[in-house]
C-alpha cells in the first residue's frame, strides 16, 4: 500500500469533469485506489464517490493505492491533480 496527499488546485474543486478525469485515469489500474478527504474516503474509480466527497479548491486529499500496479497508479493519479485535471 503506498499514499501521498495532494492539494486541489482546481477553482471549482472536484465537479462533474475533473472528478470524470479522475475516475478515468484510475479506472487504467487494477489496484483498488481510494482517496482519503476529512474524516471520510471516496472510491477514485466512481464518480458519484468523487462529488459525494465535496472537494473544493484548497482542500488536501490522500490518495490510497493497494495492489500490483500501486506505484504507477499513484504517481499518474498525483500528476493529473497537480495538473489540473484538464482544467
Amino acid at each position: 500500500m503506498v499514499s501521498q496527499k495532494v492539494l486541489i488546485k482546481n477553482p471549482t474543486g472536484l465537479h462533474l469533469r475533473p472528478a470524470g478525469i479522475l475516475c478515468k485515469e484510475a479506472m487504467q489500474y487494477k489496484s483498488l485506489i481510494t482517496f482519503r478527504f476529512r474524516e471520510n474516503t471516496a472510491n477514485a474509480k466512481s464518480v458519484l464517490s468523487v462529488l459525494g466527497a465535496c472537494v473544493k479548491c484548497g482542500d488536501e486529499i490522500e490518495f490510497v493505492c493497494e495492489g500490483e500496479d500501486e506505484e504507477e497508479a499513484l504517481k499518474a493519479l498525483v500528476a493529473a491533480v497537480e495538473n489540473g485535471l484538464g482544467e
